[in-house]
């Protein structure tokens, strides 16, 4: 079979960054399915570790030091699935999505409003070329989002929803490393985000801070951040007034005083740069996760005042973001998945999130 002239597909699923946490817990777990798998990075000796731990030392290996190099072979060599755990998808998702197509899909652990937006954005793109992107395949979009659909399915356009990414997550030692460093630095320079009458705009990161009592009995404090949660609530709901909050997000009230002179050093070119330098080199302790389950939150309040509230119930975080690409990637070689560009739960429904080990608790 050949598609707009090209050769056919592989059928093989390439793993990039298959070396970090989720890349080594992803390649086990989409190996388990009895895939064809091909591990991506920069380091050989590296990736055959991981293809040895992972119990597929036969997975194939690729070296490649450069989003423009894999771009570059993954048209080449034209793998049907391609899952980014690069991080940095504000650079590397729209290129290598890009390379997919015609006909290969690909998905993503991005969680900002910056990356999600533009993979999005090719949605017309994806479908004309018969392929499938998914953004955001990670325990806070999909662990909120679906929860969202699951409240507001048969209901009316709701007036307000709320959601809350309340991960809990077991820590490895080692270093915080460059990807996380970024990350971090550009959240408390962009600051908080909420949509309101239908237009998003900017709050204070770390503002609104909740103290949710859980299902299981235990409490948990979040506060506002600019995340993905956000654009994959308002697309689910339609909602014109949609906030969000994170466990993740500082909670502290001297950490919150500080953050506006934080942000404003931060946004000055060298500061962000020597900042981010300094704290990918910041050594990280292991920690067992600080609560039992990882929680999605959602409140829904309609114009007539009705309200409904609902939970999905996950264990460690990481662990579950695992899950979700794996049976993103699944779904995707098996032809599951429309054409274009989605968040997980607008792509394939929230059964996902109970796929990938998740339990809903809505009320009724």
């Amino acid at each position: 079979m050949t598609q707009n002239g090209m050769g056919a597909r592989t059928g093989e699923v390439w793993i990039l960054g298959a070396t970090g946490r989720i890349g080594r817990a992803v390649t086990a777990r989409i190996g388990a399915h009895g895939l064809d798998l091909v591990l991506v990075g920069r380091d050989p000796e590296s990736l055959r570790a991981t293809a040895a731990s992972a119990g597929h030392p036969d997975a194939k290996i690729l070296v490649a030091d450069a989003v423009e190099r894999m771009a570059s072979e993954i048209t080449r060599r034209r793998p049907a699935v391609v899952v980014n755990a690069l991080g940095s998808y504000t650079e590397t998702a729209v290129p290598l999505a890009r390379a997919c197509m015609p006909g290969g899909h690909y998905v993503d652990l991005a969680a900002d409003l910056t990356a999600i937006p533009r993979l999005l954005a090719l949605h017309q793109e994806a479908a004309d070329a018969c392929s499938t992107l998914i953004t955001g395949a990670g325990f806070g979009i999909l662990a909120t989002e679906a929860v969202v659909v699951k409240l507001c399915e048969g209901r009316s356009i709701p007036h307000e929803v709320r959601v809350d990414a309340l991960a809990s997550v077991a820590t490895d030692a080692g270093t915080m490393g460059t990807a996380f460093a970024a990350t971090t630095v550009d959240v408390i320079t962009s600051g908080g985000r909420r949509y309101k009458n239908g237009h998003m705009v900017k709050t204070r990161l770390g503002s609104d801070v909740q103290t949710h009592m859980l299902p299981d009995g235990q409490t948990v404090k979040s506060a506002s951040a600019p995340s993905g949660e956000l654009l994959a609530a308002q697309r689910a709901s339609a909602a014109p007034n949609v906030s969000v909050t994170s466990a993740l997000a500082p909670t502290s009230c001297i950490v919150r005083a500080v953050l506006p002179l934080f942000a404003t050093l931060l946004s000055v070119p060298g500061l962000r740069r020597l900042a981010v330098r300094q704290m990918a080199k910041a050594p990280i302790k292991a920690a067992p996760r600080p609560r039992t389950h990882s929680w999605g939150h959602v409140v829904v309040t309609w114009g007539d005042g009705s309200r409904r509230e609902g939970w999905l119930r996950a264990d460690d975080g990481m662990d579950y973001t695992a899950d979700v690409i794996t049976r993103t990637a699944v779904r995707l070689v098996q032809g599951e998945a429309p054409s274009g560009a989605y968040t997980p739960a607008a792509a394939f429904g929230p059964d996902l999130a109970t796929a990938a080990g998740g339990n809903f608790l809505l009320d009724t």
